[in-house]
């Protein structure tokens, strides 16, 4: 199946998505905590920095950016700075703002929050979830025509902070049907009548079993739950995310399947769900199957749940892990390939992570590392030592697993997102090449001088000393075996 997935992936156009719903500015304060507040029994974070993605529906825009459509969105911001920062944001990832109605009765969605390492301590949103009404509702409603019908998919993304009104819904979904676009609906609430007439909606299990008013306690009960949805709001189809069970679809003319999800670890299931409703619309769009568009679906939504945080997922990361050689492959990287992928993660405005070492046999302190740094950006690249250099460092009788395997090894983490190899005594040209906004070496490395760092901290990146695991080292593990 993946050598059909691959070839339809590689012969997809760039089809014309609209996005229509509600638009969220996503703010990130991150830092440490290291003592409790005098003033009450709270913890106090110290901010090193703070951070501002798009978010809600406009992060379904940015993962079909990745995928290669061409993107616009429809919905609301509010005459403020918040606003003014989503506009740019959505503008910096080349997503058509024309559709946006700038509302000054109300304040932009946003959501603040508060990060020590990688551990969420505190939200604090800012919003207005009445329905969008007046002038406002007036704009949408005048941009919608156009929009509908100069796209190949329409996604309604509900977030249930009031874009998504009953007009809006009944005259995208009417448009739509006029010009013969599917319309997928990322659902929210129970009420699911309000989308009648799209061609899909797209609720994971829990939300199903609210729209239905029952549990969904086994896989037989999915097909009654699908033919349900699709009675209630006049669909041609029901797509059901299950988590870690995969995803079930049915449409109206009795096909249906259960796509089981792959056996990997879940670092973090945040955006699977916009993964998901991405992924179905750019394919449908470009006139797949829907069969076909929920495994490319299910395919995605594998690595973003391999990922900390959001992860839009680009068409070269889909091929690489739809590949004969699977995608830890694709992470393994050339100096060629290093320049593409480093200009890659910073038009999608990632921040690079970047650390070094032999990695000669991989124990419970190098993996414990290797999550600590991605902790501190988007993706980590690890430069690895080739076998020369390591035996300049280590010794003739070292390394014990040749450079090839290393690198395979290290590919296979779900914490990395690159792996390239480096001859030199030091990582410093790679360094220089890259540039990253971080640079990680352990905690052993204080008193040595972090090569470097000069480097990063002139370009505006942070050099973090990251904590080892006691007792834990490759010599160590050398020195047991020899005694045995």
């Amino acid at each position: 199946m993946n050598k059909q997935l691959v070839q339809a992936l590689q012969a997809a156009p760039r089809p014309g998505v609209l996005i229509i719903g509600d638009l969220i500015l996503d703010r990130y304060v991150s830092g440490e905590v290291s003592r409790i507040s005098p003033e009450a029994p709270i913890p106090v974070l110290t901010a090193r920095r703070s951070e501002e993605k798009v978010g809600g529906a406009g992060n379904v825009a940015v993962n079909l950016v990745a995928m290669g459509a061409q993107v616009e969105v429809v919905g609301i911001v509010g005459d403020d700075g918040w606003g003014r920062a989503l506009r740019a944001l959505l503008e910096e990832q080349h997503i058509g703002v024309s559709g946006l109605v700038l509302d000054a009765t109300r304040p932009t969605t946003q959501k603040t929050r508060m990060m020590s390492g990688p551990q969420q301590m505190l939200r604090v949103d800012w919003e207005d979830a009445q329905a969008v009404s007046g002038q406002a509702l007036q704009a949408l409603l005048a941009v919608l025509p156009q929009q509908v019908r100069a796209a190949q998919a329409v996604v309604l993304s509900d977030y249930g902070k009031g874009v998504l009104t009953q007009a809006v819904i009944a005259c995208a979904i009417r448009e739509a049907r006029a010009a013969g676009v599917p319309v997928l609906v990322d659902p929210k609430g129970d009420d699911y009548a309000r989308y009648q007439g799209a061609t899909l909606v797209t609720p994971n299990k829990k939300e199903a079993e609210q729209a239905l008013g029952r549990k969904l306690g086994k896989h037989a009960d999915l097909p009654q739950a699908a033919e349900e949805l699709m009675r209630i709001a006049q669909l041609d189809a029901a797509v059901i995310t299950l988590g870690a069970d995969g995803i079930y679809y049915q449409d109206q003319r009795g096909v249906r399947g259960h796509v089981p999800a792959q056996a990997r670890a879940v670092y973090d299931v945040t955006g699977a769900g916009d993964t998901v409703v991405a992924q179905l619309a750019f394919h449908l769009a470009a006139r797949l199957d829907l069969a076909t568009a929920v495994e490319f679906a299910n395919e995605a939504a594998a690595i973003v749940v391999g990922r900390l945080g959001t992860h839009a997922v680009t068409r070269e990361e889909l091929l690489a892990h739809l590949s004969s050689e699977g995608h830890d492959a694709g992470k393994v990287l050339d100096t060629t390939s290093l320049d593409g992928r480093v200009a890659q993660w910073r038009k999608q405005g990632k921040r690079i992570v970047f650390t070094n070492g032999c990695f000669d046999v991989l124990h419970l302190g190098h993996v414990t590392y290797l999550k600590w740094a991605r902790s501190k950006g988007d993706v980590l690249l690890v430069a690895v030592n080739d076998d020369a250099s390591v035996a300049r460092a280590k010794g003739p009788s070292r390394p014990v697993n040749p450079l090839e395997d290393r690198m395979g090894v290290l590919a296979a983490l779900e914490c990395v997102d690159g792996v390239v190899a480096f001859g030199a005594d030091t990582p410093l040209e790679l360094i220089q090449r890259v540039t990253p906004h971080v640079l990680v070496k352990g905690a052993d490395w204080a008193d040595k001088g972090v090569v470097g760092r000069e480097w990063v901290e002139s370009h505006g990146g942070v050099v973090h000393l990251a904590p080892l695991v006691p007792g834990r080292s490759t010599t160590a593990i050398l020195e047991r075996g020899s005694r045995q």
